[in-house]
């Protein structure tokens, strides 16, 4: 398996280069019965101009290991546990398991994801039928090279841009373009790779192959995404790591240099001493909490049916406050019915058959092979039994279907196209319809031949076909909880906005009657404009969808947009979150962050959720984790200015780490919790962890300046600064777990009970030793002191927060 993975992206990164290496090559014009010759093939694919593949190449399983294990931070543990080692403190490698946990699940998850996703492989184009020396065979798609004839069939997806040079076929190409109807390709038209064949059967020459090809330039510029692309919460938790991981070193060598060579302590002492500094500032645990916790979501997310492609993504999509969406698929359900036919004044009862049978016959001529088509057979399933002598099917570019009987012509399109100069005189009659939610087709009679070409004989309508997409069952849900968290819909669609705007309404969208034609907006100033005040956007073009994000986010909006077709690939990848649904393109998927594997949009509200679930209880318990950093960091600075010893060990850090931050804050972080996620994810956590961090070093730093003063032993002094933090610690714990319910109660009162059995059992594994009268004196001290500390600590911080805050508004006023 590695060793396939590696040659596809050996091709893949040969395939990108092609644009610039290939050599100059003769072009063919091969006979369709005959196709290439095996030597014409071959100097094609000599000369760079294969198929090749350039789909996403996933990491391997090795190269995400490597990512996992070879990080900055587990080679300063390494280089930690290797010096403990020296030493012969065994006792204090307690923080080695929580480093291999933590290098575990990140691994574990990334695999997981990994064969998800290979799993999700809806390109299916892996093989082709092609003629090549007047022989028909069936080849690996990725050795056909230009100008090869290809054999396309009902069923096949068309592999590299085509042109049709022998038969007729019908093609969907709604996962490129939004279309939903299928377009009926003859000689000299153009297949676009991506597109499926809904019916019939051509020989097409190969005339854009590889990364030449339409799908292979979107899913290259897809590529494209910054991988550097963090969350608010992981950003956070990297600045904090870059500046921890700078300062440690230094601090490190000095507290060594300063113990061992200024303070004439053992090497074994000064080892310990600045190890227990070290660890004390890395926030391995919190990193350990994130990964878990959001490990877990994936997993209770993936029972749902959602992939996330990058566990990060969650909250992304936690913090969205604008939801884009396309009105089929996500508000309506993709098949479409009639809902009524309306005759107009043209249409003459007593001397016509009956509409809906005329209709009919219409019907029963045509294909099934769109779902408007579909619609009208199950709807008008009764005829004249008048006999069609010709069929004119649908195409995109006439936007009509006709047939030709013995004495009359009937065409059925979009009004626009069908009525042509005629259309400003039933204009208002058909937008009351579409008013309405309607899709209206015009059926009506036709003076002149049809030819598939444009219409240029007038046609006289008969009557109205009204058509819609049934809203989904659970859409009104959907999208009243958004409204209900704040989160802007805006419904994106290529349908008429009038239209568009009465689904959204239907739906419960709010403001869906605040809708625009983007047809009329030109500039990037126009755009901006509209996004920032309509709600639903009609006959949008997939460049268009691109430019809203942009200024969306450009105006301070956190963007998650929805999409399944190629079209939406560079909006996708340019949304701060993008949800695709499983059943569209390949190239959307790969794009995507989170991937709808029922393509159940009605599930969003829970991801939405659990996403906030987990933010906002990792930010209530990383303050915990910043507590011991910012402790760490200071008492750090303390020593190197006052000239003394780091006056703790590895192992009473582990003590404190378990049981007042880790084991509690696994626990804390899956409680139940939909609150908004507001302000920014370090200074919100630094902020509720500053008092605590304070309180701990002058708790900590006076004891120690105190013992000195009084003579007390240094062993008492680090046992007795143990047992102030643990204080510390359960009081933080406490807060952090008010409101108090029995979940939370047991997690407080489990630590402290687990906390006091280590203490009494296991005192030489985490250091701790009896102490003397002086050090039990001066530790009832400072107990009593401590919580008075940490609450006039905590009054000040919040006083100066709010005093910043009415600054800032003030200047925000100006």
């Amino acid at each position: 398996m590695k060793k396939n993975d590696r040659r596809k992206r050996k091709l893949q990164e040969e395939a990108c280069d092609y644009e610039i290496e290939r050599t100059p090559t003769t072009r063919y014009e091969p006979d369709y019965e005959e196709g290439l010759t095996s030597a014409q093939a071959e100097e094609h694919r000599r000369d760079g101009w294969g198929n090749v593949s350039v789909d996403p190449p996933a990491q391997t399983t090795e190269e995400i290991i490597k990512e996992n294990v070879f990080t900055y931070f587990n080679l300063i543990f390494l280089v930690l546990a290797i010096l403990l080692t020296i030493v012969g403190s065994f006792r204090n490698l307690t923080f080695l398991p929580v480093i291999i946990f933590n290098t575990l699940i990140g691994i574990i998850q990334e695999i997981r994801s990994k064969k998800t996703l290979e799993k999700l492989n809806m390109l299916n184009a892996p093989h082709a039928t092609v003629v090549r020396d007047g022989k028909t065979s069936r080849v690996n798609s990725e050795s056909l090279v230009l100008d090869d004839i290809v054999i396309f069939k009902a069923g096949n997806q068309v592999c590299a841009d085509a042109e049709v040079v022998h038969g007729s076929v019908q093609v969907n190409e709604s996962l490129l373009t939004g279309e939903s109807d299928e377009i009926t390709k003859n000689p000299g038209d153009h297949l676009m790779s991506g597109s499926f064949i809904v019916a019939g059967e051509c020989h097409a020459r190969l005339d854009a192959v590889g990364v030449d090809s339409y799908i292979s330039k979107l899913t290259l510029e897809a590529k494209a995404m910054q991988k550097g692309e963090q969350s608010e919460m992981i950003r956070s938790l990297d600045k904090l790591v870059k500046f921890v991981g700078i300062a440690l070193i230094p601090i490190g060598i000095i507290l060594f240099v300063q113990s061992f060579f200024f303070n004439g302590d053992p090497f074994r002492s000064s080892i310990t001493s600045m190890v227990a500094a070290v660890i004390g500032m890395i926030p391995e645990g919190l990193y350990l909490l994130a990964s878990v916790a959001m490990a877990v979501s994936a997993m209770r997310l993936a029972k749902q049916k959602v992939l996330l492609h990058d566990m990060k993504s969650i909250e992304t999509l936690a913090r969205v406050n604008v939801l884009c969406v396309d009105k089929t698929g996500t508000i309506t359900e993709t098949n479409m019915s009639v809902k009524d036919v309306v005759p107009t004044s043209n249409y003459k009862k007593d001397e016509m058959p009956e509409l809906p049978k005329m209709l009919g016959d219409f019907a029963k001529a045509m294909s099934s092979d769109n779902i408007t088509m579909e619609a009208l057979k199950e709807y008008f399933k009764e005829g004249t039994g008048k006999k069609a002598e010709s069929v004119t099917p649908f195409t995109s570019a006439t936007k009509y279907s006709g047939v030709t009987y013995e004495e009359e012509v009937h065409v059925l399109g979009a009004p626009e196209f069908v009525l042509r100069d005629d259309f400003d005189k039933y204009k208002e009659e058909i937008e009351g319809y579409a008013g309405k939610g309607n899709r209206v087709l015009v059926f009506g009679t036709y003076d002149g031949e049809l030819d598939g070409k444009a219409l240029t004989g007038k046609v006289t309508p008969l009557g109205y076909v009204l058509l819609a997409n049934p809203i989904r069952k659970e859409a009104p849900e959907t999208f009243a909880y958004f409204a209900e968290q704040g989160v802007e819909v805006k419904v994106i669609s290529g349908d008429n906005p009038l239209t568009v705007s009465e689904v959204a309404k239907e739906a419960g969208i709010a403001n869906a009657d605040r809708y625009v034609d983007a047809a009329t907006l030109h500039s990037d100033a126009e755009i901006a404009d509209a996004v920032a005040n309509y709600t639903v956007f009609g006959r949008v073009t997939p460049d268009q969808k691109r430019k809203f994000v942009h200024a969306l986010k450009d105006q301070g909006k956190t963007v998650a947009m929805t999409g399944d077709g190629v079209n939406d690939v560079l909006a996708l990848k340019d949304a701060d979150c993008s949800v695709a649904m499983a059943s569209g393109s390949d190239a959307a998927v790969q794009a995507s962050q989170v991937v709808l594997l029922e393509s159940n949009f009605a599930c969003m509200p829970s991801v939405v959720m659990e996403g906030r679930r987990v933010v906002n209880n990792i930010q209530r318990s990383a303050s915990l984790f910043l507590v011991k950093n910012i402790f760490s960091f200071l008492l750090s600075l303390f020593s190197v200015v006052l000239m003394i010893t780091y006056p703790m060990e590895p192992s009473q850090i582990s003590l404190i780490s378990m049981f007042t931050i880790g084991v509690p804050g696994f626990f804390l972080a899956f409680q139940p919790n939909k609150e908004r996620i507001q302000g920014h994810f370090l200074t919100n956590v630094f902020l509720k962890a500053l008092p605590a961090g304070l309180t701990d070093v002058l708790m900590v730093g006076a004891l120690v300046v105190f013992g000195k003063t009084f003579d007390v032993n240094t062993t008492d002094i680090s046992t007795a600064a143990t047992m102030l933090l643990l204080i510390v610690g359960f009081i933080i714990l406490f807060n952090i777990c008010k409101p108090v319910n029995i979940f939370r109660g047991v997690v407080w009162g489990g630590c402290l009970t687990g906390c006091i059995l280590c203490i009494i059992f296991l005192p030489k594994l985490f250091a701790i030793t009896g102490m003397s009268t002086k050090c039990i004196m001066l530790f009832v001290v400072f107990s009593i002191a401590t919580e008075a500390v940490l609450r006039y600590l905590t009054l000040l911080v919040k006083g100066l927060q709010k005093g910043y805050r009415k600054i800032r508004h003030r200047e925000e006023g100006i």
